[in-house]
């Protein structure tokens, strides 16, 4: 039986992310469809950007994260699992910068109500979320927005963020390694982060397990004080023991539900 197109697509897409490479020969047998249903998948998802076709099969984009719409809907009970446990460590009237993200979406989308906070955010859809709440001052950046971030990384973005001095960033990453610290896919969004770190009196990040061992192109920070981790419940006690050596608080958040939902195996969730 045929699978849902999208259904479908999702699976190529989570196979992709984990080994970086599909093959449209093994998709076809994998699936049971012809090999021009296949191409025909891969066409539509380069169209979304979320993978670059080549002979034979298709890759993930070098240096391009997945698009923030499309990271949007993955994993998102697990994202809000997190978002929550972040939502406990927010300090009220702080001012606090939302950095790109998906899991940093569900964050704000995490805050209760009548929660009082400033925040900062370079990021559209985040904005959206957190316009009109009652107890949030909304300061949002501006600039040209890169699609694949989803948010204004730009010269314009960061002259407007050199005015500002967050009590918190709630920076987005793609990866996290003991060796490298945070990273990120694009370069001028990993330069984006680190200002938003640099110009904070402290960072946090809130990091999916899938993201634990993996190394994106660009450096973003250390794992070094007074930078903070929100971890899923099954991240690894090896890492967090030595995080713990190295003075970064690693809070774990509860155990996910289990569900339907679609699972990654690649980073790329700033």
């Amino acid at each position: 039986m045929d699978h849902f197109v999208g259904e479908r697509q999702a699976r190529i897409f989570a196979e992709l992310r984990a080994k970086g490479r599909v093959a449209a020969q093994d998709l076809a047998q994998a699936f049971g469809v012809s090999e021009d249903t296949i191409r025909r998948d891969l066409r539509e998802m380069a169209g979304r950007g979320e993978c670059e076709r080549v002979y034979g099969g298709a890759l993930l984009p070098s240096g391009q994260t997945v698009p923030l719409k499309t990271r949007i809907s993955e994993q998102p009970d697990r994202k809000m699992v997190l978002g929550s446990k972040v939502v406990e460590l927010l300090a009220e009237g702080s001012v606090v910068f939302f950095d790109a993200g998906s899991t940093n979406l569900a964050i704000a989308r995490s805050l209760p109500e009548g929660f009082r906070l400033t925040a900062v955010t370079n990021t559209p859809a985040i904005a959206a979320e957190l316009a009109g709440r009652p107890g949030v001052e909304l300061i949002v950046i501006g600039g040209r927005v890169e699609p694949s971030v989803g948010a204004a990384i730009d010269s314009t973005a960061i002259r407007q963020l050199e005015t500002i001095s967050p009590d918190l960033c709630v920076i987005g990453t793609c990866g996290l390694t003991l060796e490298d610290g945070l990273t990120a896919d694009i370069f001028e969004d990993a330069a984006f982060k680190r200002l938003a770190s640099a110009a904070s009196k402290n960072s946090l990040a809130a990091v999916t397990s899938d993201k634990l061992g993996l190394r994106a192109a660009f450096h973003v920070g250390m794992l070094q004080a007074p930078l903070s981790l929100v971890l899923e419940a099954d991240a690894d006690e090896v890492l967090v023991q030595e995080l713990a050596l190295r003075g970064v608080a690693a809070h774990r958040s509860d155990a996910a539900e289990p569900n339907n939902e679609k699972k990654s195996s690649r980073g790329n969730t700033p």
